[in-house]
């Protein structure tokens, strides 16, 4: 296939992408979604699951397997990843840590602690299966990673209903951003730890954590010192000049170029970089410039990626299915459950404790993300990666409906909300506090 070959198939395969991630998160926000359900099961239907098993032959001439658009798929994909860590870090906000600590460190902990400990469990019970895990990766690192990936939490998401709902500043709101934070930092550290001894080299595994301990150091110390000049200078302008956004995704690429090369994944130098970035009218320049494009074209991208790697097919036994009904299980009780419970035995009413755990049980974006490092590095296989997908999309599709059966309609009186707005993960810009990643679709 010629270079020529390759644009136009890539065009092609790009016009596929955009319209059916478009039409079915339409669709979706019609049904009371968000939008980024409707992109995850677009980009699972595009895929050999849906696509694949109607129209194979379509199916093969648009994402013909190992093509060089397909590669140009992954690379931009990629790009989208790093742009969207990148917001996520720059909405980061360690006040909120601080406003809820004792709360939120329980309901983080609870949130952590549960799934982790029974993804691992599930780790040590499945391991020898070889339709789940791969031959070249050892028991402590299947056990880290099933953990980390059940203990996910949809950002992104979370900061998007509650902005929606007008709970930005309530108790609620903080304690569900605050803990939701805690939790995502916390999983995405032992990703990394997994990452860096999945080498199975220990001057590698040294040379990631060390590396990466540096940089994040580096990046928050004095790196967020010379930053903060950079915001001064945008705050004085009232805009960020062309030269200056330049310069911030120089930073950004070379980050993620960074992380990568030592062994970790780009999207952990986005985000600790995006985290280190000045806050006020610099994040909001940010957000303004990256945002719309990252969401409406490259983020598609991912998820279509994501389902062409998802084959519901291989569950191909009633044993598989109920590890995937199992799999569920143990995500909405070790995270749902154990949150609600934590926040209700640190005084929070019935209600809002519920609430709590509708949020934090939801996965989304984030989770696709954990999973594609995982088929990718080869820790796990596409079965298990197809089952966690199934996971990921069903916890996401419950988490607006159950967070308006605990808490909605009261909510909705107090912050004059109405169906349709937008409202959780996927919801496009109407500007405000949590407007900028959170509407990102994660």
């Amino acid at each position: 296939m010629t270079n020529f070959e390759v644009s136009i198939l890539f065009l092609l395969q790009l016009a596929v992408i955009l319209g059916a991630c478009r039409v079915v998160g339409q669709l979706a926000r019609r049904l009371g979604q968000p939008q980024v359900v409707g992109e995850m099961i677009a980009g699972v239907a595009l895929g050999p699951s849906l696509l694949g098993l109607v129209a194979p032959g379509l199916h093969l001439q648009l994402f013909p397997p190992k093509s060089a658009s397909m590669t140009v798929v992954y690379c931009v994909a990629q790009v989208g990843l790093v742009l969207y860590m990148f917001l996520v870090g720059v909405e980061f906000r360690a006040d909120l840590l601080r406003s809820r600590a004792r709360s939120a460190v329980s309901v983080s902990i609870a949130g952590m602690g549960a799934p982790f400990i029974l993804g691992g469990a599930l780790a040590l019970g499945f391991f020898h299966n070889a339709d789940l895990f791969n031959d070249s990766i050892s028991r402590p690192q299947a056990v880290l990673y099933l953990g980390a990936a059940m203990s996910i939490t949809a950002f992104p998401m979370l900061a998007r209903i509650i902005y929606e709902r007008g709970l930005s500043g309530t108790s609620l709101g903080t304690l569900a951003l605050a803990a939701g934070s805690i939790d995502d930092a916390a999983a995405w550290c032992v990703l990394a730890v997994v990452l860096a001894s999945a080498g199975g080299s220990a001057t590698m595994a040294v040379l990631a954590i060390g590396g990466g301990i540096a940089y994040a150091l580096l990046v928050l110390v004095p790196g967020r010192r010379l930053m903060g000049m950079l915001g001064a200078a945008v705050e004085r302008r009232g805009s960020m000049s062309p030269d200056m956004f330049a310069f911030v995704l120089m930073l950004l690429v070379l980050a993620g170029w960074f992380t990568d090369r030592i062994g970790i994944y780009a999207v952990f130098g986005a985000f600790i970089l995006g985290a280190g970035m000045p806050r006020g009218l610099f994040a909001k320049e940010l957000q303004r410039m990256i945002e719309p494009l990252t969401v409406n074209l490259l983020l598609p991208m991912f998820f279509v990626y994501s389902g062409l790697n998802t084959r519901i097919t291989l569950l191909n036994s009633w044993e598989l299915w109920g590890l995937a009904a199992l799999v569920l299980a143990v995500a909405c009780v070790g995270k749902g459950v154990a949150c609600a419970a934590a926040a209700r035995l640190n005084g929070e009413p019935a209600r809002e404790a519920l609430a709590i755990g509708a949020l934090m049980n939801s996965r989304g974006l984030m989770e696709l993300i954990i999973l594609n490092i995982g088929l990718e590095k080869g820790i796990i296989t596409p079965t298990l990666f197809s089952i966690m997908i199934i996971m990921a999309v069903v916890t996401t599709l419950m988490a607006t409906p159950l967070f308006e059966w605990a808490y909605g309609r009261s909510g909705e009186r107090a912050a004059g909300w109405r169906p349709g707005r937008g409202a959780g993960e996927g919801g496009r810009g109407r500007g405000g506090r949590f407007d900028g990643v959170a509407g990102a679709g994660e």
